[in-house]
């Protein structure tokens, strides 16, 4: 792939998420100029220079960076990994106001050097952080999302693909709501190919069974804790699909990925961000809200929709 002429995305925050953005970034070729900020000074430079070092490998991308908000000037997108991890016997409420109260300074300054910028938001809780983001800076929806779920949609094709014995690409299938706890799969419009999930016959002989398949999803919601419980984080997979989502935004490619944007009135959820498939593409990334689900499958949105709008709810109670 080569890096579109003059484009630029900032990557903030140098921790093991946001190196891991920058380094698929560079490899990929998915922007022109790739910026890494961070205020811990000593740490953003040490994580440049070691990108850098590879640059002849890196065909046209080139990397910057530093402890100045100046480094992400002109930024086409900017991607914010940086926030505090949470700690033992914290609440998601709790982890969500420190990290909300970080995005809201940080916001402000990033807008000054970026004006015109897509702003992706990969920081977890990323679903209350879009939420709380875009009431700070009255950004368009379109223009300030989160990865939402594309990791997990990936995660859970790698899974399906194993067991049919096809390539990923090859399986159709997604997980809306929440990236967390309450996601779920959109079983009812899944396919292998053109044949629905049910009806796909493995290699083995036999089909995918509804049992099979709650217990894929449930692999794939556990799959973070069984990576940060025996390395301590998730960033390589999460480095590559933020890559993916910043050329989806860079190249204009309209293409379908499900990120999370704010939703307002949908099934009737209001002010609530959730991932369904979206259109990706230089104008940010715009809800198909035409996407399907069964009756079971829609009070399950429901229930995710609750369950953020409840922890946004207690971080804008804590900083009133």
């Amino acid at each position: 792939m080569t890096a579109i002429e003059n484009s630029k995305v900032t990557i903030v925050g140098a921790g093991a998420v946001g190196s891991s953005v920058a380094y698929s970034c560079l490899i990929r070729g998915s922007a022109r100029h790739v910026a890494l900020y961070d205020i811990a000074t000593q740490k953003v430079e040490a994580e440049v220079l070691d990108l850098a070092h590879g640059s002849q490998f890196m065909g046209t991308s080139d990397i910057t960076g530093g402890s100045d908000i100046s480094v992400a000037a002109g930024s086409h997108v900017v991607v914010i990994t940086a926030g505090a991890k949470q700690k033992p016997g914290q609440s998601r409420i709790e982890l969500a106001g420190v990290n909300a109260n970080i995005l809201r300074t940080m916001m402000n300054q990033l807008l000054e050097v970026a004006p015109n910028a897509v702003y992706v938001i990969v920081t977890n809780p990323c679903d209350v952080l879009t939420v709380l983001a875009r009431e700070y800076t009255g950004l368009p929806s379109n223009r300030i999302f989160a990865s939402g779920t594309v990791l997990d949609t990936s995660r859970l094709r790698w899974q399906l693909a194993r067991r049919a014995g096809v390539a990923p690409s090859s399986v159709h299938a997604v997980i809306v709501g929440e990236h967390g706890d309450t996601g779920f799969s959109l079983w009812s419009t899944a396919s292998i190919g053109t044949v629905p999930i049910l009806e796909w016959i493995k290699p083995d002989g036999t089909r995918f069974t509804v049992q099979e398949l709650d217990e894929i999803a449930v692999a794939v919601r556990d799959a973070a804790y069984k990576v940060i419980d025996g390395k301590g984080a998730t960033n390589y997979a999460i480095g590559v699909t933020s890559a993916r989502i910043i050329e989806a935004i860079l190249n204009d490619e309209h293409a379908i990925l499900p990120v999370s944007t704010v939703l307002d009135n949908f099934h009737p959820l209001k002010n609530v961000a959730l991932s369904l498939p979206s259109i990706v593409s230089a104008d940010g990334a715009r809800p198909i809200l035409q996407t399907s689900f069964s009756p079971s499958e829609l009070a399950l949105l429901r229930a995710s929709g609750d369950a953020l709008q409840s922890v946004a709810d207690g971080v804008r109670a804590s900083q009133a």
